[in-house]
C-alpha cells in the first residue's frame, strides 16, 4: 500500500487516540492535524522500517507531549464521550468510574494502556511507538492495571456489577 494511503488509513485510530489523550474534541483534532502535517511533510524521511501506523503514533505521541511542555495540552480519556447508545445504567456509571480513574493515571501508564487496550496494538508495536523496551512496557501495563484495580475496587478479572455479570 502506498505510503499515503496507509497514513489516511491510520486517521481514524489517531483520532481515537488524540481524543483518550486530550478530553476536548477540537483539540484532538488539531493534534491529529499537526500529526498528519508533520508527517506529510517527513514522508521522505519515512525509511520503511516498522508500520506507518506506528511511526504515525509516535509522531502524535511527540507532539502531545511538546504540547504539554508548553502548557497547551491537558490529558485525560473520553472513550465514553463518542458511544451512540448510551450504556445501561450500572454499565455506565462503571464507564465513568474507569474514565476517572485512567485520568488519575502517571501520563506513562496512561499512554502505555490506551495504546493496547484502546487501539489493540501488540507489545512490540506498542513499545516501538513509545520509544521504549518491551519489558518496560509490560511493567507500565501491570502497574496501570493495578492502579486502576486499586482505584476502582474492582477485583482482577474486572468490574461486576450487583448480579455478578460482566458490564
Amino acid at each position: 500500500m502506498p505510503l499515503l494511503d496507509e497514513i489516511e488509513a491510520a486517521i481514524p485510530a489517531l483520532r481515537a487516540y488524540a481524543r483518550a489523550l486530550l478530553r476536548q474534541r477540537e483539540g484532538a483534532d488539531d493534534l491529529v492535524q499537526d500529526t498528519l502535517e508533520a508527517a506529510l511533510a517527513r514522508q521522505g524521511q519515512w525509511r520503511g522500517e516498522g508500520s506507518v501506523r506506528g511511526w504515525m503514533f509516535r509522531i502524535l505521541l511527540n507532539r502531545f507531549r511538546d504540547g504539554r511542555r508548553r502548557g497547551l495540552a491537558r490529558p485525560a480519556l473520553s472513550v465514553v464521550a463518542d458511544l451512540a447508545v448510551p450504556a445501561p445504567q450500572e454499565a455506565q456509571l462503571a464507564l465513568s468510574e474507569v474514565h476517572a480513574a485512567m485520568g488519575r493515571l502517571p501520563e506513562d501508564q496512561r499512554a502505555a494502556l490506551l495504546l493496547v487496550a484502546l487501539e489493540g496494538m501488540g507489545l512490540a508495536e506498542a513499545a516501538a511507538v513509545l520509544g521504549i523496551p518491551e519489558g518496560t512496557l509490560a511493567s507500565r501495563l501491570g502497574r496501570a492495571r493495578l492502579a486502576l484495580r486499586q482505584m476502582t475496587g474492582w477485583p482482577a478479572d474486572g468490574p461486576r456489577t450487583r448480579k455478578g455479570k460482566t458490564p
